[in-house]
């Protein structure tokens, strides 16, 4: 435990010039502290860190402001992941966490202190300061922050017309995309009071504290800001309102800059990626290249509906915002504020057209200068009650109208963010207000662990999180087919562009499932060389989200989220919305053994799989078999203390068992009398015997105990010391015979061993206990050696969970990680020792939970719990 107790000071100097006269300088100095201000930092809760600040009475009140980092309950928020989080320890991420601060500032807490304190809240989580605005550079002027009452006399958060696309102005940062969703925002008054509270002001208990609220990856937020605003001669520098003294847009540009780490991070995005922060929809991109047959009825629904739509034209490489000769403006970020019927008359025809009101966040005359442009002459066929009900003005305030056949012609991408599921599809009914049955999973890409890359790189492809998805009834108003739209959001990557980060290229690949037999656990390599893929994203894409929309049919289906190249590191959101209700989950294993190994036996020379009975259930590459009868493998079993052993002869190559008469026999010999190196020579041939003759069994035995009787000595046991030296004799003749990469067993290894079978804490091997670890020690060799296919002498992580998988073992993702992070090298391969140890730890870790379990649960005294994990 430690901590500081002061009060202190702070000196702040800006400079800034009038342009007709030399810089002027002006200083303030801000006190805090006093009054018994402090911090200490201690022990948490739950493995975290508490941290009490006393901010003294001069800021706002705050005396004993307490927060957690890192730990469970009273943590910096909710984050469910693949990487396992160890229960009980602090984790870096906890620590690091970029939203701590965003996350535990409460808003009626900060007012009441600030209120009771007659101070002006001044936000520690996001400082009027350089650093708040950019991250990669200084800024090329002085900013000077200044709160709007400051700037003018009678400031005012919303004015009395109200909050409309026209308090949206563009300032000097390039965040056109947010500025678009924002105008269109306005639209929806239900909509935009959720996100911009309407209560707030200038006068009634006004202490500089404002709040907003956005949808961030996956759950609303609420956002806190002092008033304080970068200005530069008096005038605010970004995001402002075409009146002067009305703030709302500029607070809420702030928040939004809060939230993603600075007003630099604003720069460059996607219209939908606001949207549907300011809404918690699902955005949808159309190609007006390729458009939609029902590319009309779709926006027309979705503006009768409120959703936010955007559109844009692809920006010239050569130049920044290019303006074309009709005043559009390439790379630029538009709002569509309607979309419209309109009544025409003329002296030839009559009827209606379908017209679009299309926005340029700039807010001055950049306008589009074809047909049905301001003051154009096509109006003058408009009624004057029609161009009333339009709200037609021909200011230069960057809105206009357009057909619809030359806004399709003209602009290249169309934005959707739905607010309700029956705006996308013309079919659907109007009324009834149907909603989205939606399910939302969290996970992350850990590079050499399941961030397997597209389906390029097949042989990774299928480490990726997989998703199954069951679609149970279609759809109202198809022919036997179910909807469903799929997202894939990247969290974090725009407020991680400070650490050199950006967006991640992004897709996903959906697999129909035959049947519930494959559902068991994750889909593995065979599967996906052998069925194609059903349907999959539009393309793989470095946006914050890629999102598409399938007509299925009922069934089970699987989801593989990805990034496009292998080993990339990035957590995610999936989001799936289906018109009817389906039943959503990660596929993954239950982390357990198989003790009766008879279950699956391994046919390893041919990669020929069959259960106990016979039934092949994997064939070798290059083939697709559906269940083959194989004939029976005759069973032996061996009563050793209190369980049962299982020993199958291979396999020929036909599938049947060779005839006793053709197996090789042991020799009859006196094994009590041989020397050390003749014993050591029985065990190698043991070590690599691939037949193991029933009817010599005993035979074998015998060598194998006289072995180890000229080891281990009278008292027929060995410590780890000498399990050490027989095991290294042994295994690097292994190795050097059979080029396999060894250079031995480490002490620790052999004494994970010894703990393995060591129930009674002697710290030493009988000999039916070395006789089962060495069958463990022969398995596991051979298994290593065969998923080992370029004789590397490694296993990379992905086929990790392939070897412990032949070894018996089932592991969650949570806990594969877990292995691949304690026993993996720099370049996440596993070794032929921390293979063994890791195997060894699993199954007396294993062993140990299922002795004392009781369920889904196992209870262990404090002494149980550091004997079984600190002995394994």
């Amino acid at each position: 435990m430690f901590g500081f107790k002061s009060g202190g000071s702070r000196t702040v100097t800006t400079s800034y010039s009038s342009g007709g006269g030399p810089v002027q300088t002006t200083t303030k100095t801000f006190r805090y502290g006093g009054d018994g201000p402090g911090m200490d930092i201690g022990s948490g809760e739950n493995g975290g860190t508490d941290i009490n600040v006393g901010f003294g009475n001069k800021f706002g009140g705050m005396a004993n402001y307490k927060f957690n980092v890192g730990g469970g309950r009273g943590g910096c928020g909710r984050s469910i992941s693949q990487r396992p989080n160890v229960t009980g320890r602090a984790t870096r991420k906890e620590k690091k966490n970029p939203f701590a601060g965003v996350l535990n500032q409460n808003y009626d807490q900060i007012k009441a202190k600030c209120l009771a304190e007659g101070i002006l809240f001044e936000d520690p989580e996001f400082e009027a300061c350089d650093n708040s605005i950019f991250y990669s550079k200084k800024p090329s002027r002085p900013f000077e922050w200044k709160r709007p009452t400051e700037i003018c006399d009678n400031p005012q958060f919303i004015d009395q017309h109200g909050a409309s696309r026209f308090d949206v102005q563009q300032g000097e940062l390039g965040d056109c995309w947010l500025l678009a969703a924002t105008a269109s925002l306005t639209i929806n008054k239900t909509l935009f009071a959720r996100v911009v509270p309407t209560d707030q002001n200038f006068t009634d208990d006004y202490c500089g504290l404002f709040r907003f609220r956005f949808w961030h990856q996956g759950d609303w937020v609420e956002v806190l800001v002092d008033d304080r605003l970068p200005t530069y001669y008096n005038k605010l520098s970004f995001m402002h309102s075409a009146e002067n003294n009305e703030f709302w847009s500029a607070l809420f540009e702030k928040a939004y800059a809060k939230l993603q780490g600075s007003y630099e991070s604003l720069k460059g995005g996607s219209t939908c990626e606001a949207m549907e922060d300011f809404t918690g929809g699902v955005t949808e991109m159309f190609d007006l290249r390729k458009p939609e047959d029902k590319l009309l009825t779709i926006m027309m629904k979705a503006s009768d509906r409120g959703s936010l739509m955007g559109c844009s034209i692809d920006a010239d490489p050569s130049q920044l915002e290019a303006v074309l000769d009709n005043g559009l403006v390439m790379g630029h970020a538009y709002s569509i504020t309607a979309v419209k019927l309109v009544d025409i008359k003329t002296p030839r025809t009559s009827g209606r057209i379908p017209m679009v009101r299309v926005r340029n966040p700039w807010g001055n005359e950049a306008e589009w200068k074809g047909a049905w442009s301001d003051e154009s002459e096509e109006w003058r066929f408009i009624p004057e009650e029609e161009k009333q009900n339009l709200g037609l003005t021909f200011d230069d305030d960057g809105e206009f109208w357009m057909s619809f056949s030359d806004w399709k012609q003209n602009f290249q991408k169309l934005e959707i963010c739905n607010l309700g599921p029956d705006s996308l599809d013309e079919d659907e009914v109007q009324s009834g207000g149907k909603r989205w049955e939606s399910q939302t999973q969290s996970g992350e890409w850990i590079p050499r662990v399941n961030a397997g890359g597209c389906r390029n790189y097949l042989d990774t492809f299928w480490t990726n999180p997989q998703y199954k998805v069951t679609l149970v009834d279609p759809d109202d108003d198809e022919d036997d087919l179910c909807t469903m739209l799929v997202g894939i959001l990247q969290k974090d990557r725009r407020k991680q562009r400070k650490e050199g980060l950006d967006l991640l290229t992004i897709g996903y690949v959906i697999y129909k499932m035959k049947d519930d037999a494959e559902s068991d656990g994750p889909l593995d390599l065979k599967f996906f060389k052998y069925n194609a893929s059903t349907a999959k994203s539009p393309s793989f894409i470095n946006m914050r989200e890629i999102c598409g929309r399938h007509k299925l049919p009922p069934g089970t289906y699987v989801i593989i989220p990805s990034t496009f190249e292998p080993h990339q590191k990035g957590e995610y959101l999936v989001r799936i919305f289906s018109e009817k209700a389906n039943q959503t989950g990660e596929m993954d294993e239950e982390t357990g053994m198989i003790e009766d190994q008879s279950s699956l036996v391994s046919l390893e020379r041919y990669n020929v799989y069959t259960t106990k009975d016979g039934q092949v259930i994997a064939a070798s590459e290059g083939e697709v078999n559906e269940p083959t009868p194989v004939p029976p493998v005759p069973e032996r079993t061996a009563a050793r203390g209190n369980r049962k052993f299982h020993h199958y002869p291979p396999s020929s190559r036909s599938g049947h068992t060779a005839p006793s008469s053709a197996r090789r026999k042991a020799p009859t010999r006196n094994y009590d009398h041989m020397s050390r190196r003749e014993a050591l020579e029985v065990l190698y041939n043991a070590l690599n015997e691939e037949t193991e003759p029933t009817e010599e069994e005993h035979e074998q035995e015998a060598a194998l105990k006289g072995s180890f009787r000229r080891v281990a000595g009278d008292d027929m046991e060995v410590d780890a010391y000498e399990l050490q030296g027989i095991l290294n004799a042994v295994f690097t003749k292994a190795s050097n015979v059979e080029n396999f990469k060894f250079s031995g067993f480490s002490l620790d290894c052999c004494r994970s061993m010894v703990a393995m079978h060591d129930g009674d804490l002697s710290g030493k091997l009988g000999f039916d206990e070395f006789k089962d670890l060495w069958n463990d020690l022969r398995k596991w060799k051979g298994v290593f050696k065969e998923r080992d296919t370029d004789k590397s002498g490694y296993l990379s992580s992905y086929e990790l969970r392939q070897a412990l998988h032949q070894s018996g073992f089932r592991l969650s993702n949570r806990s594969l990680s877990a292995l691949v992070m304690r026993y993996s090298n720099k370049e996440s391969q596993i070794e032929f020792g921390d293979f063994i140890v890791a195997a060894i730890r699993l199954k007396t870790m294993l062993s140990s939970y299922k002795s004392r379990s009781n369920g889904d649960m196992a209870a262990f005294s404090v002494d149980d719990f550091i004997q079984t994990t600190m002995y394994a």
